[in-house]
């Protein structure tokens, strides 16, 4: 003030000009009844709490799948266990009478082969004897 009396101009910040279209008028907001919050507080909270409970209940129910799915298969393993110490409990049974038949299938073997000898021996006489045949023939 002492400047402007001095007869120094005072720097005054000017302002732009104002539009006055372009300026809205807002409106007061006005707060809802305390009793409507409460009870659509007390609405949301109970939708909440039952999406909860099924989003907890659907998996509670995945995890009893899961677990009844883990117990039969446990118990189909225990199962294929039995059936594998069965077979193998009967082949070792069948390998050791297998090896108690062996020497007998070895005489087998060796009588199959004495037998073909024979029959070898048994086509050469024959052939023999059908040489001497006509000799005779010939000679009578």
């Amino acid at each position: 003030m002492a400047a402007a009396a001095e007869g120094v101009p005072a720097t005054r910040r000017e302002e732009p000009p104002r539009d006055d279209a372009a300026v809205e008028t807002a409106e007061e907001a006005k707060e809802p009844a305390e009793a409507d919050i409460n009870e659509l507080c007390r609405d949301m909270f109970s939708k909440m709490a039952t999406y909860l409970t099924g989003e907890l209940t659907a998996t509670s129910e995945d995890y009893k799948l899961l677990e009844n799915m883990n117990k039969l298969t446990s118990l189909k393993y225990l199962e294929m266990k039995d059936i594998a110490i069965n077979i193998s409990r009967n082949l070792k049974d069948l390998n050791q009478k297998y090896a108690g038949l062996q020497p007998y299938l070895d005489q087998i073997n060796v009588i199959e082969e004495q037998v073909a000898a024979l029959e070898q021996a048994a086509y050469k006489l024959d052939a023999y004897s059908k040489k001497l045949v006509p000799q005779k023939k010939t000679a009578g």
